[in-house]
């Protein structure tokens, strides 16, 4: 069968039941590997997937025979059907084959089959069963066995280092063409990714993180296409310009990741007697306070060179704190967005008041007591701190950024539905 964006009044419409896994092929000008690739899939899934299935290829505006060429093949196979759409882009074609699917889960791979299909089954299943939310073919995980040249080697490494710089991703391999994803959490998360082209794997991905789904990985079997069509110079630019987008996208707090991880997310196990996210909060605040106390003991050390102890203290703790609160504000509390920004540092400098009287105070009687060594005094200081910390923490959470793990959020952008059923609160 096939189907096309634009009304058609030869197409019969067939009552089929809704398979549980709908793979994409999306291709562009593929009229010569379309046709072993399709029949190459098909034959492996109806030996050896056991669920029902269908093939979409989704044909990006090709120029060539490839439109005719995925016609033929809808007409041959029952579980084939074409797709045709006016404007090029892989991220458009599969964004538009998914949201109008009916099949449970969602994959797609590239139509050179370069990664091994016995890593389908590994893929999906977690999907099915609900385990995950989205799963990954990786090509730098362990136990993966890839061949390919120094070139794609390096880019593609390099890419990744830069999204887990820039994005702080978890995941290890943003680009592999073997991608699969649950029908309920593409119908939330999709309305929310806006790239058309090759970024679109990532923005996905990066946002399915943020909103704190289970991405599952699968070490594959990948093979280079030597003839494969991409741009790897122009698909690098426009990554690096998606990521620079994205970046400002999560910095300004325009995308509703707090209410969609409400409704999607994978909620913090309950543990008696602690409150929820608070051990999170505890290892995002440890490792923000670490680095706050380096700072701050290098920079007393080096206005200690010029200035008494007092005032080298109470400029290297004022600078510090600022910094302090707004990481902590991003880091530890999730804070996204410049509302509230003012009010979160004035409350911080009272924190940060607190903490100038523990360690002033530590100071001050150490002196009272003794003509200290530098080495005496940052090691009070050190203690002094620790202390100042855990009353940060508290003060932060109960006081200063109360409001962000209290209130409920309320979607009202992207196209989400604020008022639509929870899901995935498993």
């Amino acid at each position: 069968m096939s189907l096309s964006t634009l009304p058609s009044h030869a197409a019969e419409q067939v009552r089929v039941v809704a398979p549980v896994l709908d793979v994409v092929v999306p291709v562009y000008n593929e009229e010569i590997d379309l046709e072993p690739c399709v029949r190459r899939l098909h034959s492996y899934l109806r030996a050896e997937f056991p669920y029902r299935f269908r093939i979409t290829i989704a044909d990006n505006a090709s120029t060539d025979a490839t439109a005719e060429v995925a016609d033929r093949l809808a007409g041959e196979l029952t579980e084939v059907r074409a797709v045709h759409l006016a404007e090029k882009g892989r991220g458009r074609a599969l964004k538009f084959v998914w949201t109008h699917s009916d099949a449970t889960v969602l994959a797609y791979m590239d139509v050179d089959l370069s990664t091994d299909l016995g890593a389908l089954l590994p893929l999906v299943a977690p999907l099915i069963s609900g385990h995950s939310d989205l799963a990954i073919g990786s090509r730098l995980a362990r136990g993966s066995r890839v061949v390919r040249g120094a070139k794609r080697e390096f880019i593609s490494r390099t890419y990744n280092l830069i999204l887990r710089g820039a994005l702080s991703a978890r995941f290890s391999d943003a680009q592999c063409g073997f991608k699969a994803i649950r029908a309920d959490v593409a119908g939330r998360l999709l309305p929310m990714v806006e790239d058309t082209g090759w970024f679109f794997d990532t923005e996905l991905l990066v946002l399915a993180e943020r909103a704190g789904l289970r991405i599952h990985e699968v070490p594959v079997d990948w093979v280079d296409d030597p003839d494969s069509r991409v741009d790897i110079v122009a698909t690098a630019l426009a990554d690096l310009r998606g990521i620079a987008r994205l970046t400002r996208a999560l910095g300004t707090g325009r995308l509703p990741l707090a209410a969609l991880r409400e409704q999607l997310g994978r909620n913090p196990l309950p543990v008696a007697g602690v409150p929820a996210g608070l051990t999170g909060q505890l290892l995002r605040f440890a490792g923000v306070g670490v680095a706050s106390t380096l700072a701050y003991l290098l920079l007393y050390a080096l206005l200690r060179t010029g200035a008494g102890p007092q005032w080298a203290n109470l400029v290297a703790l004022l600078v510090t704190a600022v910094a302090n609160t707004a990481v902590n504000r991003r880091v530890t509390f999730r804070v996204r967005g410049t509302d509230g920004a003012w009010r979160h540092q004035a409350q911080g400098l009272v924190v940060f008041a607190v903490g100038l009287g523990l360690t002033s105070g530590s100071l001050a009687l150490l002196h009272a007591l003794t003509e200290p060594p530098t080495m005496v005094e940052l090691a009070v200081l050190v203690v002094a701190n620790l202390v100042a910390t855990g009353v940060r923490f508290l003060l932060m959470r109960i006081w200063v950024f109360r409001a962000t793990h209290t209130a409920r959020p309320v979607l009202h952008e992207a196209g989400v539905n604020a008022s639509a059923p929870a899901v995935g609160n498993r």
